[in-house]
């Protein structure tokens, strides 16, 4: 093959590897584009191509993360990934794990490693890769990879998230909560959360989002219950989509502009937790992004018509 059919035959590889190390998207893209550069300038062909690729995104990825964690400390507000639709690695013997690797919660416990802990988890766990090729890919000895491992699993272990296996269970809780969410249902919406439930916005300062979190289905039920419906009246509208691999959905303002991304978190039969990603510089690459102080403010408006 050529250089560009070996590349594009392992995009999605890369795309997913850095992606995971990153939880940005464009930042992804990016990484994955300076490796085809890297690998394009090379005047030798490596041994294996794979490797060398998996390699240079991973070094590039980590070296982001880096700089990245500077940006983070001074963000506004709750910080999450960009939210992700479709996850273009596809793995059949390993769907479960791809999906819950890729899931909000899991992006956010890889938050608590250091950036090489973390691509040393990833390469192994998430994607199997053995310790000679992980040494190469973070220039350290296969002994300090097994150490950076073993660190990593400890640091995850007590905080691991753990989904329902069964992907058509947790799609028709989905189903059940977004219809009742329509509807302005609270105590429909009440049922489907978990008692401990918690909503979570991330705005970064740009858009519209809570004060704090929203703790408790009653108190997150009667929210929702009361926004919803009102949305709806101003035709914003909601599309179920999963999102990083799990139930969500895309919100959606008159022009079809992308309002907001619902992620759900679903375990043993009740919605643990709805972050909602607000903030336009983590939309962009859904497509257009709507103006959301604009539809708060008609929000606001046709409550107060309405009383």
């Amino acid at each position: 093959m050529s250089k560009v059919e070996e590349f594009e035959e392992l995009r999605p590889l890369l795309f997913s590897i850095a992606y995971r190390i990153l939880g940005s998207v464009s930042e992804a893209e990016d990484a994955v584009q300076e490796t085809w550069l890297r690998f394009d300038g090379s005047s030798t062909r490596p041994t294996s191509t794979k490797a060398f690729l998996s390699a240079t995104v991973t070094r590039l990825s980590i070296d982001v993360l880096r700089s990245a964690r500077v940006r983070r400390e001074e963000y506004v507000g709750p910080w999450f990934p960009e939210p992700l639709l479709s996850d273009p690695y596809q793995d059949p013997a390993r769907s479960v794990e791809l999906a819950d690797s890729v899931s909000m919660a899991a992006l956010l416990l890889l938050e608590r490693l250091s950036p090489l802990e973390r691509a040393v988890f990833l390469l192994r766990e998430v994607f199997a890769f053995d310790f000679q090729d992980i040494a190469e890919a973070v220039d350290r000895s296969e002994a300090a990879c097994r150490q950076l491992l073993v660190r990593a699993r400890r640091h995850m272990h007590d905080g691991r998230p753990r989904f329902a296996a069964d992907r058509q269970e947790r799609q028709e809780l989905a189903t059940r909560f977004f219809d009742a969410l329509k509807n302005g249902d609270v105590g429909g919406l009440q049922d489907l959360l978990a008692a401990d439930v918690q909503l979570v916005g991330d705005g970064g300062g740009k858009a519209p989002n809570f004060a704090r979190s929203i703790v408790g289905a009653e108190n997150v039920a009667r929210l929702l219950g009361a926004v919803f419906p009102v949305l709806l009246e101003i035709d914003v509208t909601c599309e179920p989509h999963e999102v990083n691999g799990q139930p969500g959905a895309l919100f959606r303002d008159r022009d079809g502009r992308i309002l907001q991304v619902f992620a759900l978190d679903v375990l043993d039969g009740r919605i643990q937790s709805i972050r909602t990603v607000l903030n336009p510089d983590k939309l962009g690459h859904l497509g257009p992004v709507a103006d959301a102080w604009a539809v708060t403010r008609e929000l606001q408006q046709t409550r107060r018509r309405a009383r």
